[in-house]
């Protein structure tokens, strides 16, 4: 059950992801606010089923910066610094195209400057991120059974003829 929900929600997390990334409609402040609720929802709804060791929650980490990232103020070199730390989770890709895509939703709120992503991407240039802007949503988690040794012994087990394993031999 846990590697089910670490499955789903790290599905959620890359189509939300990849939906931001490639929107400029929803990259606002408003919006960051909306995802930080139901991400919050979400995890709370882990905690009350007694999941919150199964991963999924780590995998929701992304989103979770970008929607952090949205509410962050965008103007100071300072915040250009608190943004470089706290976006461990995005690539320097991902963080200078949401910048890129966020759009003001009313009077009191600015664009981002140019001056302010380049600061970024100067603090940003030393991290070796991967080239992909997209997470694939088609990726996995390997599959784990636990193994649970049988008290039973191989000796003690007897094998019927009418199974026609006649060519298997005690030892």
């Amino acid at each position: 059950i846990q590697q089910v929900f670490r499955q789903l929600f790290y599905m959620i997390n890359a189509v939300s992801l990849n939906n931001l990334l490639l929107r400029k409609d929803v990259c606002s402040w408003s919006t960051g606010m909306q995802l930080r609720f139901n991400i919050s929802q979400l995890e709370e709804w882990l905690h009350g089923k007694n999941l919150q060791q199964s991963g999924a929650a780590q995998t929701l980490e992304p989103l979770i910066q970008a929607a952090q990232l949205l509410q962050l103020k965008k103007k100071t070199s300072e915040d250009a610094e608190a943004i470089c730390s706290l976006c461990t989770s995005l690539t320097t890709q991902q963080i200078v195209k949401i910048l890129n895509l966020y759009t003001p939703v009313n009077e009191f709120e600015e664009r981002v400057t140019v001056a302010f992503i380049r600061n970024i991407q100067k603090h940003l240039q030393e991290r070796n991120d991967p080239p992909q802007l997209l997470l694939d949503f088609k990726h996995t988690f390997p599959v784990l059974f636990p193994f649970n040794p049988s008290a039973i012994t191989m000796d003690s087990i007897h094998l019927p003829a009418s199974l026609n394993l006649d060519f298997l031999n005690k030892v």
